[in-house]
This record gives structure tokens, sequence and C-alpha cells, in this order.
């Protein structure tokens, strides 16, 4: 009974290391820097190879911006989609459903949950619900033109599994820049789940 307090006790304290106590001002900074940072990242997909590459990681500012607060993250999520209308247009419809879409999913549920599978599970369905909406909502060939803008269960399936894989790549980044960055509780709190 001792030992499951103590674990109780321990547990609660690494939970409390997921805050990170910021002023206000700073909070607001970050979130800038953070926006600033996806921007370019999703901006750089218009240069061919290397290009896409770096645009696949505007999702990491975002969630970075969601382990400073959720009203920061939120804020970083909005404010780049405004800088991307004004940067680079084209990526307007990409970025809110599918990059930045994963990121507030991530950071939000990084948030709720301290498990491994809630975190994956989340972001995964919400990048696929970003991916259909992009392919069947708006009819954009967001994976390519081989894939039909009609629905089909095959495809569907196929970018839900991938969604998930995708997203357990991201939770596993998301957590280690996180401790690398703010603090070294994240690796140590998700480590015995």
């Amino acid at each position: 009974m001792k030992d499951l307090e103590g674990h109780r006790q321990q547990h609660q304290n690494t939970q409390s290391n997921l805050n990170i106590q910021y002023s206000r001002t700073t909070k607001i900074v970050l979130g800038a820097v953070f926006s600033a940072i996806a921007v370019i990242f999703q901006s750089a997909g218009i240069f061919a190879g290397i290009g896409y590459a770096l645009s696949i990681l505007a999702t990491l500012p975002i969630v970075l911006s969601c382990f400073i607060s959720l009203r920061i993250g939120f804020m970083s999520y909005f404010i780049t989609i405004l800088l991307l209308m004004i940067v680079q247009p084209s990526e307007l419809i990409v970025f809110p459903f599918t990059t930045g879409l994963l990121g507030i999913s991530l950071g939000t549920a990084f948030k709720l949950w301290k498990n491994w599978l809630s975190i994956t599970l989340f972001g995964g369905i919400a990048l696929t619900a970003g991916i259909m909406a992009i392919l069947y909502i708006f009819r954009f060939p967001v994976l390519g033109p081989s894939i039909s803008q009609t629905f089909n269960i095959k495809v569907a399936i196929i970018i839900l599994l991938f969604s998930l894989f995708y997203s357990w790549i991201w939770m596993g980044l998301s957590r280690k820049a996180a401790g690398v960055l703010f603090f070294a509780g994240v690796k140590k709190n998700f480590s015995d789940k």
C-alpha cells in the first residue's frame, strides 16, 4: 500500500512537470516564434526534394507551443494559417488539415492524456479526418492525382493506418523535442507507460 501511494505521489510530481511556467508575455512571444518557424517549414515545400522533407517539420512547432499552454498552441495554429495566407497561399489548404491539425491534436492529447496509445490514436484519427476532408470535401488531390476523389473504403483504411503510424512517430519526436527544449521530466513521465 505504501509503495502504491509513493508511486502515485511520484507520478503526480512528474505530471506537474508538464506545466511549463512562463510569464504571459514570454508565452505569447514563444507562441509567435513557433508560428514563424512553422510558416518557414511549411513554406519550404516550394523547393522540391529537401523542401518536402522540411515541410513535414511544421508539425513540431505547433506541438511545442501546446506544451506551453493549449491557448498558446491554438494561437500559434491560427497565426500560422494567417501568415501562410500572406507568405505561401498555396499551402493554405494543406497546413490546417494535415501538419497543423496533427500538431494541434497531438499537443492537445499530450495535455489530456499521459498514455502513448491515446495520444497516438487521437492524433492519427484527427489526421485521417483532415486528409479525408481535403480529398473528399474540398476535392484537392493532396495524395497525388492517382488517388480518386470519390470515397473508397480501401483508400480510407490505408489513410487511417498511415495516419496512425505517422502520429506515433510524431508523438515520439515531439516528446523528445519537448524534453530537450523545455524540461527533462517529459521523457521520464511517459517512459513508465
